[in-house]
């Protein structure tokens, strides 16, 4: 067996054989939904949900995406997204718009008012997530991400 088809070989076979607590998409799902679960308490306050919140955050820093687009950095089904997207417009706090080359696609822009709420939510979003690297230095933190991002990449179904 050459060196690349050993390091294709799966490690164990079973989920018992694994065990919950040293399955990472199992742990990734337990991390993100306490962290989902904190910030909903914050948010309801706001009158916004995780999914909306998700949103404004990823247009705060990429504006004027499509929604399609939106909908993969979200990590929220289409029709989903198509409905948060409705209730943050008729919120003022997004606007959608065609290109003048396309009218099929619809690019989505956060509004003033949109920036100033993303602005109320994220001291929350930045408690949890400062609590929740609490004890963990620059170098984990560093090669955590690094880890994250090759992961991503073997399991991409999109450009983005």
């Amino acid at each position: 067996m050459d060196q690349k088809a050993a390091e294709k070989k799966p490690r164990i076979s079973t989920l018992g054989q694994i065990g919950l607590q040293q399955f990472a998409p199992y742990l990734m799902n337990r991390i993100m939904g306490r962290y989902n679960a904190t910030l909903r308490d914050d948010l309801r306050k706001q009158q916004l949900t995780v999914a909306q919140v998700r949103a404004l955050a990823v247009l705060s820093v990429t504006d004027g995406v499509t929604v399609n687009d939106l909908a993969v950095y979200t990590v929220i089904e289409q029709s989903t997204m198509s409905r948060t997207l409705d209730a943050l417009e008729a919120q003022g706090l997004v606007r959608r718009e065609a290109p003048e080359n396309d009218s099929r696609v619809r690019k989505v822009f956060l509004t003033d008012d949109g920036r100033a709420e993303f602005n109320r939510a994220w001291p929350a979003m930045h408690d949890a997530f400062e609590a929740m690297f609490d004890g963990i230095d620059d170098a984990e933190y560093a090669a955590l991400i690094a880890t994250l991002q090759k992961m991503l990449g073997n399991i991409r179904l999109h450009d983005i």
